[in-house]
């Protein structure tokens, strides 16, 4: 595993998620393309989330407290009971972003993890390494959400008009 390289992607994948949502207007933030998918704001809130209470939690307990059970998370029963919704997306950006630091702090103050670490969790066996290479992906399959919600977002503007001039999607 490349750690340098892969710490680096954390650090600029906040910036790019960053910069895909900054300066969204509210009504596009809080905009779905069907009542089961996430909006742009709910995706920020849950990235903000996660950070905290999911990837530097349950890697910190890989690495250091691997008897500890991992504390509960509910990513998608949080989106209603944590009324995402209702947040503003400003804030949930400022957030996710601070949890970032923090967490990027956290990893760039690990003397030498055993990246080889392994629990055993309801997720079967997972290395450390298992647990930080799927947070850098977390990040990318967000960053790719949130491009189709842009997409969706400009097709339901351009209706009746047609992308499809632009290339395949």
């Amino acid at each position: 595993m490349d750690y340098p390289r892969l710490l680096h992607l954390l650090e600029r994948d906040a910036e790019l998620i960053r910069l895909l949502v900054e300066g969204v207007p509210r009504d596009q933030a809080h905009w779905r393309p069907a009542p089961e998918s996430w909006s742009i704001l709910e995706v920020i809130s849950h990235l903000g989330d996660e950070e905290r209470e999911d990837f530097r939690t349950r890697l910190d307990i890989i690495l250091h407290r691997p008897e500890e059970p991992w504390p509960p998370i509910d990513p998608q029963g949080w989106v209603v009971s944590r009324k995402y919704s209702e947040r503003d997306l400003g804030e949930s950006l400022a957030g996710f972003l601070s949890e970032r630091r923090d967490s990027l702090a956290w990893l760039r103050g690990l003397a030498t993890p055993n990246w080889e670490s392994v629990v055993h969790s309801q997720f079967g066996s997972m290395r450390a390494g298992d647990m930080f290479c799927a947070w850098v992906t977390h990040d990318q399959l967000h960053m790719r959400q949130l491009v189709e919600l842009h997409r969706a977002y400009t097709q339901e503007l351009a209706s009746p008009y047609s992308l499809e001039y632009a290339g395949p999607w």
